[in-house]
C-alpha cells in the first residue's frame, strides 16, 4: 500500500531555526522551561467551580431553542413551474408554500 501524501511539506532546517528563534524573541510568550512546566496543574485546581459552571450553561444554551411542534424535513418532487412561482414569489417562499399546503389540506 502507498503512503498518502503529506499534507504539508516539511520545514527546511533553516525554517525551523528562523520560526523556534522567532518563538523565543516574542516578548509575550516565552518558552516554558521545565521549572515551569512541573509547577502547572490543571485548570479545574486553580480555578473557581463557578467559572466551569458558567461554561457548562453557555454550551447548553446554544443553538436553536426547544420548539413544542418542531417542523419535518421532507423530500418532494415538484414541477418546476410551480417551484419557480413560489421561489419568486420573495424571501420565504418556503413559508408561504407550507401556509398554502395548510389551507389546501384543510388546516
Amino acid at each position: 500500500m502507498q503512503k498518502p501524501e503529506p499534507r504539508f511539506r516539511e520545514l527546511t532546517d533553516e525554517e525551523e531555526a528562523r520560526i523556534q528563534k522567532a518563538a523565543k524573541e516574542d516578548p509575550d510568550n516565552p518558552p516554558l522551561t521545565d521549572e515551569k512546566l512541573a509547577r502547572m496543574r490543571p485548570a479545574r485546581e486553580v480555578m473557581p467551580m463557578e467559572f466551569f459552571e458558567a461554561i457548562d450553561e453557555m454550551r447548553k444554551a446554544r443553538g436553536r431553542p426547544k420548539i413544542e411542534a418542531p417542523k419535518v424535513a421532507v423530500t418532494l418532487r415538484l414541477d418546476p413551474d410551480v417551484l419557480d412561482k413560489f421561489k419568486s414569489s420573495g424571501k420565504d417562499w418556503r413559508g408561504r408554500m407550507a401556509e398554502e399546503l395548510r389551507k389546501a389540506a384543510g388546516l
